[in-house]
């Protein structure tokens, strides 16, 4: 019997690597204060100090010290999600393995997505300064201006260059293909890997592509940029248990993940709602 060969540990191992495949804005995030995660509710606590002040030194002259103050965030791990399903004997007599490999990688694909949603959410907690409100984004011109006018808004927040990213919805990302900008920079740099949904690079940004974009009305989508260390991310695969059905000739096979993420850092974070018409 198949069910006797389940081994937890394994598939916890094959399911998180799927996850972090099949993961657009989670994987953008940092995961710095992830940790040992036990509980749905466990808080990791983030202390951050203050940035020293800069003084003019002169000679023969005491210097000055002044005392530091610490801030201290929670990174609460809330988000609590589970997946289950049966198999039937008479189904799966002829092919039980891969049956049961292409259920978990249904089950990591609908969690990653279900997490990546979660994440993009975040973007209602940028800063009012880095927002560019709504714009009507019809043409190619108008999709890359967009992304232009996102760098300077990380610019004038004294943003590093750096580990940038900004993620667009299927339709901005097929306007961009019509600008020669775009098309041109992505073919002199056409043997850069491809992964996480990541279609090209522009001014500086890793653009990724994802149905996850929010969408805040009719056809207005938040196009969100920013740097991983803007967002926090943690996520712990708590259980994976497999079974014999008391009900039916069958196994039942389940499993259940928590996570958790935060903005640290929302002048890192920028967005523009971009409207189709």
């Amino acid at each position: 019997m198949a069910i006797v060969r389940f081994k937890p540990q394994i598939w916890v191992a094959a399911l998180l690597e799927s996850i972090k495949k099949n993961l657009v804005y989670a994987e953008l995030c940092n995961r710095d204060y992830e940790g040992e995660i036990r509980a749905a509710g466990d808080t990791v606590r983030i202390t951050s100090i203050s940035r020293p002040s800069i003084s003019t030194y002169a000679r023969n002259t005491d210097i000055s010290y002044e005392e530091l103050t610490d801030a201290q965030r929670t990174l609460v791990v809330d988000q609590e999600k589970y997946w289950g399903f049966t198999i039937d004997d008479v189904d799966a007599a002829q092919a039980r393995a891969s049956v049961v490999s292409e259920a978990m990688a249904e089950a990591s694909y609908a969690l990653a997505d279900t997490v990546d949603q979660f994440v993009a959410g975040l973007y209602t907690q940028v800063n009012t300064a880095n927002q560019l409100g709504t714009v009507s984004v019809t043409t190619a011109d108008l999709a890359y201006t967009q992304l232009r006018l996102l760098s300077l808004k990380l610019d004038e927040a004294n943003i590093p260059t750096a580990g940038r990213w900004v993620v667009v919805p299927p339709w901005y990302h097929s306007l961009l293909l019509e600008n020669s900008k775009f098309v041109n920079y992505q073919n002199s740099n056409s043997t850069e890997p491809l992964y996480n949904g990541r279609v090209g690079r522009a001014l500086g940004f890793d653009i990724r592509m994802s149905n996850n974009v929010p969408l805040v009305t009719g056809d207005d989508y938040a196009v969100i940029a920013g740097t991983n260390r803007a967002m926090t991310f943690a996520q712990q695969m708590m259980k994976t248990e497999a079974g014999r059905s008391e009900k039916r000739f069958g196994d039942w096979m389940r499993g259940l993940a928590v996570y958790g993420a935060k903005v640290l850092r929302p002048e890192g974070l920028a967005t523009v709602i971009a409207s189709q018409t």
